[in-house]
């Protein structure tokens, strides 16, 4: 069975976001995949992950670097699992087809909650998701900008 967690922005921007949850999920010790909808963050999103913050280090790339399969988080618009990821990020509108999901133990889909289009293709996706009897998980950013689960 696959987990999908929903991650609703609403206070804090994708740029935020993204790197401290890859944080998290590289402290796992699981390759990861961030899947983008679209071609022109890729290069945006590998560069955010070298510059947020100085005292951290995510080691990352895209198919510019090079050395595709060992990269630990490999940054793509490609439903190809390069890296051979346990854990995919979606973000920027990316919804890949349910079999490629059930290629990951875990999933976390990012959407901004401010913006209508992302807002209604993350229902969407929720309800095509729930077809597969997964598990799915729901959070919202409180006021200070941290993830809360709702029910």
């Amino acid at each position: 069975m696959i987990r999908v967690d929903f991650y609703h922005l609403q206070k804090a921007p994708l740029e935020h976001v993204l790197p401290k949850l890859c944080e998290k999920a590289y402290a796992t010790g699981k390759r990861i995949k961030i899947l983008l909808g679209n071609e022109e963050r890729v290069e945006f999103i590998n560069s955010l992950l070298w510059t947020y913050a100085e005292d951290s280090f995510l080691p990352h790339g895209s198919k510019k670097d090079g050395f595709v399969e060992s990269q630990p988080i490999f940054i793509s618009t490609s439903e190809e699992n390069e890296n051979q990821a346990h854990l995919l990020i979606l973000a920027d509108g990316a919804t890949p087809s349910l079999d490629v999901l059930s290629q990951y133990e875990r999933i976390l889909n990012i959407f901004d909650g401010n913006d209508e289009n992302a807002l209604n293709r993350a229902r969407a996706y929720w309800k095509e998701i729930k077809t597969l009897n997964g598990e799915l998980h729901y959070w919202q950013q409180n006021e200070r900008g941290a993830f809360e689960q709702k029910v």
